[in-house]
């Protein structure tokens, strides 16, 4: 899968928040993070709220699953 690069500007204190997920081991790096939250954010919008218990990782892979055989309107992904 092909990415783009995105550049973002973040708070000191998200960027703090966002160090501690991956120096826990939470996650791999900082993109794993931003790109998590997204696909939560989308997922909320789309399809209803991720709990935060069970797997999270297998909640975010039926996301994905689920949102690459559904159109997104980039419209209304546009707007959040």
């Amino acid at each position: 899968m092909v990415m783009e690069t995105l550049q973002i500007r973040l708070s000191k204190g998200l960027r703090d928040r966002i160090d501690a997920f991956v120096k826990t081991g939470i996650y791999a790096n900082r993109s794993d993070v931003v790109r998590d939250a997204v696909r939560r954010l989308v997922w909320n919008q789309e399809v209803g709220t991720v709990p935060f218990k069970g797997s999270g990782v297998k909640l975010v892979r039926q996301a994905r699953d689920k949102l690459s055989k559904e159109p997104v309107d980039l419209n209304e992904l546009n707007k959040l």
